[in-house]
């Protein structure tokens, strides 16, 4: 009897056991149907009212920066060029001339000492920096950052400019022709970043 209960005991185990097969792992990476599935659950893969194709689903909410590369403004690769080369130059000139560079714009010689000049020179030369790594890039946002901060350098230069001229009395006319530059420079600059930060329209 004993013998029977454990036969029968061991037949129901060994039923059991057959009745449920080993699990197989699926791949749905690997499934064509289950990944179009979940891309269109989604909502990603399609074209948007824009017509632009979003890979992610990141994408689709923060946006493509790549379509910005054939709807730039025009000359804008171009005055980044020349806002490079005019910083670098700048840049150079203070840290190599600087008494030079000073007599040239207020047509007296430095008082102090040339060490303020070459900082000068510095700060121009990381500005440069940064307008040459901005002429090689597609992103939005950075070519953006960098208009701003190049319009900010030609407001603050502006302003301590003129409150210079202010303090020692005179009117060099090579600092009435920094002071216009300026104030040129800094339109077309805004003028590019507002262009930038503008939504396109959809038709």
């Amino acid at each position: 009897m004993i013998r029977e209960g454990h036969t029968s005991g061991k037949g129901v185990c060994t039923m059991t056991s057959k009745s449920h097969p080993p699990l197989m792992k699926k791949h749905s990476q690997t499934d064509l149907i289950s990944r179009l599935k979940s891309r269109k659950i989604l909502g990603v893969g399609g074209e948007d009212d824009e017509g632009e194709v979003h890979r992610s689903k990141i994408s689709q909410v923060l946006g493509n920066e790549i379509k910005f590369a054939g709807r730039e403004p025009i000359g804008l690769r171009l005055w980044i060029l020349i806002s490079a080369i005019g910083f670098t130059v700048m840049a150079l000139m203070a840290l190599v001339f600087p008494n030079q560079l000073y007599e040239v714009v207020f047509e007296e010689e430095l008082s102090t000492t040339n060490i303020s000049v070459r900082l000068y020179g510095g700060a121009l030369l990381s500005l440069a920096l940064i307008m040459w790594n901005c002429l090689y890039t597609a992103e939005k946002i950075v070519i953006q950052w960098t208009l701003l901060s190049e319009a900010c350098y030609f407001t603050v230069q502006f302003l301590v400019t003129s409150i210079t001229l202010i303090e020692i009395g005179i009117l060099p006319n090579a600092a009435v022709l920094l002071l216009l530059s300026r104030v040129l420079f800094l339109v077309v600059t805004m003028a590019y970043y507002y262009h930038l930060g503008r939504k396109p329209k959809k038709i």
